[in-house]
């Protein structure tokens, strides 16, 4: 992944207000999902809460992170990804517990939980998305929000399935899809922040 070098504008006044937007949002999607993931007894629902939650300590990183050196950037991203690799592990022991001792999710409860949040995930996104010459700390938190939207979708699925069928396993397949997602995220994530060290060495040369 190549890194944009850093530009005066990253920090202005419309980057905070976006990262405060998108902030809030998650903390608000976090709290949703908590709530209908306990009510939906579903793995899916819960480790999208634990993601957005995870999503909402970065954009709070990338507040403070505007003012601070590109040093301190590449660390508060490289934070972010370990938080991803930890997430995920954590998801995938849950799906196990619920596979071993048995669960009964919600399929409606997921859909429309899932839906709202893949709407708010989207706008989160565009948002992002039009913010220019984002930084390694500001890189990181676009992708979480692309992430958060595919395991929306995925979500919708499988409460589908289950609302037809009773199963169990396409909330925990959900599950830990999501979890694979966050890895993967958080891996391109600590790459990024590799890079970012080596671009900024040539940009002083």
């Amino acid at each position: 992944m190549t890194t944009a070098p850093a530009q005066a504008g990253e920090s202005g006044p419309q980057t905070r207000k976006t990262l405060w937007i998108v902030l809030i949002l998650n903390v608000a999607i976090a709290a949703g999902f908590f709530a209908t993931g306990v009510v939906a007894d579903s793995n899916a629902l819960i480790a999208n809460g634990l993601d957005n939650s995870s999503d909402a300590i970065v954009y709070g990183l990338s507040l403070v992170a505007l003012s601070r050196p590109r040093k301190w950037k590449r660390g508060a991203a490289r934070f972010s990804g370990i938080m991803l690799l930890i997430f995920s592990a954590g998801v995938v022991a849950d799906a196990v517990r619920r596979f071993i001792v048995g669960s009964e999710p919600g399929g409606d409860l997921m859909m429309v939980m899932a839906a709202i949040a893949a709407v708010i995930n989207l706008a989160s996104l565009f948002l992002l998305k039009r913010l220019k010459g984002k930084d390694v700390n500001l890189r990181a938190a676009t992708t979480f929000s692309f992430n958060d939207f595919v395991s929306n979708g995925g979500i919708i699925i499988a409460g589908f399935v289950v609302m037809n069928t009773g199963w169990n396993w396409p909330d925990l397949a959900v599950g830990i899809a999501v979890a694979c997602i966050a890895l993967y995220g958080g891996i391109e994530i600590l790459r990024d922040a590799h890079d970012d060290v080596h671009d900024e060495r040539g940009d002083e040369h």
